[in-house]
């Protein structure tokens, strides 16, 4: 299967329709989980949008960067394998690792 890109907002529209699948309102489980996945994806957002086209960080912080990386698509491959392979309509055979976002 090839590359699937989708854009920002259909990556919302996603991301929306897998959290009602979610009883969010029950603070037993993983509640701690959630508030950090939300700050990792918010602190990341508005590092992203800061960055220049071609800025040069750090080698510690890219290291760092790409450390966060890897551990957080092996949580999501794992969390969404069941949502892959059929659980959500129109998901059924999507490959998170090879969705693009943007361009």
């Amino acid at each position: 299967m090839g590359n699937i890109i989708i854009t920002e907002k259909q990556l919302e529209r996603l991301t929306k329709r897998i959290k009602t699948s979610i009883n969010e309102n029950q603070e037993e489980g993983s509640y701690m989980a959630k508030q950090q996945l939300y700050t990792i994806a918010t602190l990341a957002h508005a590092m992203w949008e800061k960055m220049e086209e071609g800025e040069q960080l750090e080698d510690w912080m890219e290291s760092k960067i790409a450390q966060a990386e890897q551990s957080v698509t092996s949580v999501v491959n794992n969390f969404m394998y069941k949502d892959v392979n059929g659980g959500l309509d129109g998901t059924k055979g999507l490959d998170f690792n090879e969705i693009i976002i943007g361009q």
